[in-house]
């Protein structure tokens, strides 16, 4: 049986004539940017995520980098960011001139660890950046009760969680400025780069739409010294038809994800755990294990392919590395980056395929301990999604 870890043909085919008919019609239109199409997916995307205004930009890293600068964050400014994530996170910051400042990671749920950040803000810190990693929700009430205490903006990394429930209310809906990625593999992909920013506020709405633009309101008119980021008509309308299969997409992925909880739960790994009051949409199932690269041939023999997600932290990166985070010690993320492992969770995966994956692991005879064991090692609770 082929298995891929992520089949994004599949998931074309699979709503390949309404693709088409919106491709063709884009097209035909001759309107290619900033048009009706760009306009009508901002709308659907600020409704569904909960937030009065959605703006269309060129990718997720200038979502940031744009959230950034119209906040009026720059050199000499100090930014919270998690220190397990993508380096996306923190390109934005270092793109406005200021520091990222690394706070280390709660080693269950991949995120920002809360209890930390309070010790780590100093009068230089203006913003604190949330990362919703894997599509699991980060502790927003805690967060923002420092932000408030302090004055400091949120600004939520929201890349990989399109879908996801915090309290009741979607990623986007808790009235912080809310950065997304369209990148084809997202949940919420398109054909290309894409990136929207969510939020509630019309003077900074404003404010974004004209730094996006090369800061222009009307045409050769020029108020703020802007980049050129604008989502495409074409990649519009390919986000407006897959906006509407979200919610299905996402259900199958917690299918896929319940499925491994159920009967992974006595593996010799640590399988993800879910915080209370989180509905997390899965973008990716990270495992972690001590034998990782055990596992990832293991696993590769049987046919199924597993990635990293993420191998070197970003303070670890030779990016970073004439700065002084190359001498940080941050134990959970770089532990994380040694331990963790995805498996496929691409919701185009038959039930056949994410059963086989399974029976692949379990047929080792050494992934089975006893509960007291597993215990002692600290394994996964039941989650509840």
């Amino acid at each position: 049986m082929t298995i891929d870890f992520l089949d994004l043909s599949a998931s074309y085919n699979y709503l390949k004539a309404e693709l088409d008919e919106a491709v063709l019609r884009v097209l035909a239109s001759g309107r290619y940017i900033l048009g009706e199409e760009v306009e009508k997916f901002e709308t659907e995307w600020a409704q569904y995520c909960g937030s009065k205004f959605a703006i269309g930009v060129g990718n997720g890293l200038d979502a940031l980098f744009l959230a950034l600068k119209a906040s009026d964050i720059g050199e000499g400014d100090e930014v919270l960011v998690p220190s397990f994530t993508f380096i996306a996170t923190w390109l934005a910051v270092s793109r406005t001139g200021a520091k990222p400042v690394p706070i280390d990671c709660d080693y269950r749920t991949f995120n920002i660890n809360g209890t930390l950040i309070e010790k780590a803000i100093t009068p230089r810190t203006r913003a604190i950046i949330p990362v919703h990693l894997f599509g699991q929700p980060a502790d927003l009430r805690e967060i923002s009760k420092i932000a408030d205490k302090y004055s400091l903006e949120v600004i939520e990394d929201a890349a990989q969680a399109h879908g996801a429930e915090y309290h009741g209310l979607k990623i986007g809906g808790h009235g912080n400025t809310a950065c997304w990625s369209f990148y084809p593999g997202k949940n919420l992909g398109a054909a290309g780069d894409g990136g929207a920013i969510t939020l509630n506020c019309e003077v900074m709405y404003k404010k974004l739409k004209n730094i996006s633009n090369y800061g222009s309101d009307s045409k050769y008119h020029h108020t703020h010294q802007g980049i050129n980021s604008r989502l495409d008509e074409m990649q519009a309308s390919v986000l407006t038809v897959k906006l509407k299969y979200l919610d299905l997409m996402n259900l199958r992925r917690r299918k896929i994800a319940g499925y491994y909880l159920d009967h992974l739960k006595d593996a010799s790994f640590t399988l993800p755990h879910v915080a209370e009051n989180r509905i997390p949409v899965w973008h990716q199932f990270v495992i972690k294990c001590r034998d990782r690269s055990y596992w990832a041939q293991k696993l590769k023999s049987f046919g199924v392919p597993t990635l990293v997600h993420y191998p070197v932290s970003p303070h670890k990166q030779p990016a970073y590395a004439d700065k002084e985070f190359c001498d940080t010690s941050l134990p959970m993320a770089e532990q994380l980056q040694d331990e963790v492992l995805s498996l496929p969770i691409d919701p185009m995966l038959a039930e056949s395929q994410y059963s086989e994956i399974v029976d692949s692991i379990l047929s080792e005879p050494s992934v089975k301990m006893s509960g007291s064991a597993r215990n002692r090692r600290g394994g996964n609770q039941k989650n509840v999604n």
